[in-house]
């Protein structure tokens, strides 16, 4: 009875530690200060709850109760004074002070919690912070993941991540980073700060970069839920939706994407009948407020589009290759990046031959750009395959599994080249 109370708990928590977190952070402006106070709100729990029973409203219980160690805490630390003199008014009485205090805070953590969500993720996703320690941020303050479990998700020490967030939360204090949205300019600079840091959560989960397994669902659901927070925080952003259309509709593979033991499964083999209707309906939905809410698309909503077209696709041969081609060069003319044309070439692959796509891969290559990226060499591989070129093809795909730290994709590219060799050699015997 004791472990499911405090499994209750855990649960309950969990659910609203994001709340607690950006309510308390607008009143003591400081991220690590209401971690403290929500922790404190936690052992507070632990030591009634199993007793006196979870209260109706947990969510509630512990906003009130981290309320009270609010108070205290902006009165040691004299935060309300300066509201106070800035209203011309003075403190008197003890009692009275802390009336006062209560009653403001009171107010202040009543207010609308959607301001605070999204304000504490612009906080945890400032560019003042490394890209690491905002991922790590965001996942412990807005997601809500212990420092255990973003280790595992990452495959680093938990030490590490502890130091990341230590120092996080430390850089924040000290650059005086206001709890607030920015306006204008700033905003769209921020966002994407923001924006980024889902997408490359996501990505982790969705092809993890290391490890033992090719999927981490965990990762993806979390940058998945933060993108449809981010939403319906900033409904009039059209990257937001785009953004969430592009995760909806990635997400949506996930049950296709490996084998019985677990091996990668390439888009083009999955079988569609295991897509995820629902998310693919919510993805598209998500692209059409993004296009509705006008202008031209930004790289998330140019990359929902192309995750579109695989999508309506009933099979493979279906798919619009050509419209994936434009939507490659539109979103090439808006953010260039060699993996942007890396993707391009598999695209012109499929709607116009693998030759001219070769020509695309091999300029990467000559150029110098992604020297050390195993998908580099395995498109290249995989072109020089359909080509007939299979003795270059088996290279590349044994270079691409010699770089990838990755255990699942390294077998996937040993079974590739060792599939060459099979071509080959009848050829070589002839």
């Amino acid at each position: 009875m004791q472990s499911a109370t405090h499994a209750a708990i855990e649960a309950v928590f969990r659910i609203e530690w994001p709340k607690l977190i950006a309510g308390l952070t607008r009143v003591v402006r400081d991220v690590g200060v209401a971690e403290e106070l929500a922790h404190d709100a936690l052992v507070a729990a632990l030591e009634q709850w199993p007793s006196e029973g979870i209260p109706l409203k947990p969510g509630a219980w512990l906003m009130a109760t981290a309320k009270h160690r609010a108070i205290d805490t902006v009165r040691r630390a004299k935060l309300l004074r300066r509201k106070h003199e800035e209203l011309g008014g003075e403190l008197e009485a003890l009692g009275g002070e802390a009336s006062d205090e209560r009653e403001a805070i009171d107010d202040a953590l009543d207010d609308e919690i959607g301001d605070d969500m999204l304000s504490l993720m612009f906080v945890a996703c400032h560019p003042v912070l490394a890209m690491e320690a905002r991922v790590a941020l965001t996942l412990r303050m807005v997601g809500g993941l212990t420092t255990a479990e973003i280790a595992r998700a990452f495959l680093v020490p938990e030490p590490m991540i502890a130091q990341r967030i230590v120092r996080a939360k430390r850089t924040l204090a000290e650059a005086r980073v206001p709890f607030e949205v920015p306006r204008g300019e700033a905003l769209a600079e921020r966002l994407e700060s923001v924006l980024e840091v889902v997408y490359l959560v996501f990505n982790e989960g969705y092809s993890a970069t290391a490890g033992d397994d090719w999927l981490r669902p965990a990762l993806c659901d979390d940058a998945l839920r933060l993108a449809r927070m981010l939403a319906e925080l900033a409904p009039q952003e059209p990257e937001v939706h785009g953004l969430a259309g592009l995760l909806e509709i990635q997400a949506s593979r996930s049950a296709a994407r490996t084998g019985p033991d677990g091996e990668p499964v390439l888009l083009l083999e999955q079988d569609r009948s295991r897509w995820d209707r629902l998310l693919i309906r919510r993805g598209l939905q998500a692209l059409e407020r993004a296009e509705d809410l006008g202008g031209a698309l930004g790289p998330y909503a140019l990359q929902a589009a192309i995750a579109a077209c695989h999508a309506r696709a009933a099979t493979a041969d279906a798919t619009d290759w050509p419209r994936i081609v434009a939507l490659y060069d539109a979103l090439a003319a808006l953010a260039p990046s060699p993996v942007v044309q890396l993707n391009r070439a598999v695209a012109v692959s499929m709607a116009f031959g693998p030759a001219e796509a070769l020509g695309i891969v091999d300029a990467l290559v000559e150029g110098g750009h992604l020297a050390s990226y195993h998908l580099l060499c395995a498109v290249r591989g995989d072109l020089l395959a359909k080509v007939g070129r299979l003795g270059e093809a088996r290279s590349e795909f044994e270079r691409a599994a010699s770089l990838t730290r990755n255990e699942r994709e390294r077998r996937l590219m040993q079974a590739r080249a060792a599939a060459c060799d099979a071509l080959v050699a009848p050829a070589a015997l002839a």
